[in-house]
């Protein structure tokens, strides 16, 4: 990919969508096959549409914030295994080399958001170094809901990305753990989201009177902004559509500009209303 990197200006922050690449996705709603072709016109003859692979960095005041960090790096072994269940998968040059672009040191990195526990948002968190992983942002406070965690059944197979790269977090003292709304620094606002998993959290930035908004897996496809009943399987659907309806009624006609995990890069959006409802519009 020779473009991977986004930045803008919100009020007094920077905010910077990465891309780790693109995967193909087939989803899986209830509909007629007619209106599927409807709401996603680009998917291929089986039905897959390519999707994005969004990270997003936030730097406002002192605070260096990666949120999602997303895949490990395109020539790690945890990479290898990644793309054998993804064919079709494309991978940018990776965070590491996002970060030197816009100049952001791991090192300085002072909090990393996972908005939920599925492998694509936080394996990042980790790096192979010489056959051994340690932690990519090594001073950093690590964030996400705690009911992604405690409990999560993943944990007990001592071979899953949440024992080995999550759990070397948590056994670094890095993690912790969000039960409600929370303000991690003064202007940005970690909101809960669930549906997805259970503790799905999306992130609000205020500053100097603008909003931008990175919702996560709250959305995977922009057809299920303008059809909040469609939902993957597998998920919390009457959650997952309650955690829509809310964040609509926030961000809908108003000019808070949004980013979710899986639109295509750069991925900047609004939420717009319509006669009926509401719907995506990309904005450049």
């Amino acid at each position: 990919m020779s473009e991977f990197v986004a930045s803008r200006r919100v009020g007094d922050a920077t905010v910077t969508v990465i891309s780790d690449g693109t995967l193909l996705w087939a989803p899986r709603f209830m509909i007629p096959d007619e209106e599927r072709r409807r709401a996603m016109p680009e998917a291929d003859a089986e039905g897959q549409v390519r999707l994005g692979l969004n990270a997003v960095h936030l730097r406002i005041g002192d605070a260096s914030i990666m949120v999602d960090p997303g895949l490990d790096d395109p020539a790690s072994a945890w990479q290898r295994g990644f793309a054998l269940k993804w064919p079709g998968l494309i991978r940018s040059p990776g965070l590491a080399v996002a970060l030197e672009r816009i100049g952001e040191r791991p090192e300085a990195v002072s909090h990393v958001v996972v908005t939920h526990a599925h492998a694509d948002h936080f394996a990042g968190v980790a790096v192979e170094r010489n056959g051994t992983l340690g932690p990519r942002f090594p001073k950093a406070r690590h964030l996400i809901g705690r009911a992604d965690w405690e409990g999560n059944p993943a944990r007990r197979d001592p071979t899953s990305d949440h024992a080995t790269r999550l759990g070397l977090i948590e056994r670094l003292g890095l993690l912790d753990f969000v039960d409600g709304v929370h303000e991690m620094v003064p202007g940005v606002v970690l909101v809960p989201t669930p549906g997805e998993s259970p503790g799905h959290l999306a992130v609000r930035v205020r500053s100097a009177g603008q909003e931008f908004y990175y919702l996560g897996d709250l959305f995977h496809h922009p057809c299920e902004i303008e059809q909040i009943d469609w939902v993957p399987p597998n998920r919390d659907t009457g959650a997952l559509r309650a955690s829509r309806e809310r964040i609509i009624a926030d961000v809908a006609g108003r000019p808070a500009l949004v980013v979710f995990s899986h639109v295509r890069f750069p991925g900047w959006g609004r939420i717009v209303r319509t006669a009926s409802g509401q719907r995506w519009e990309n904005v450049q």
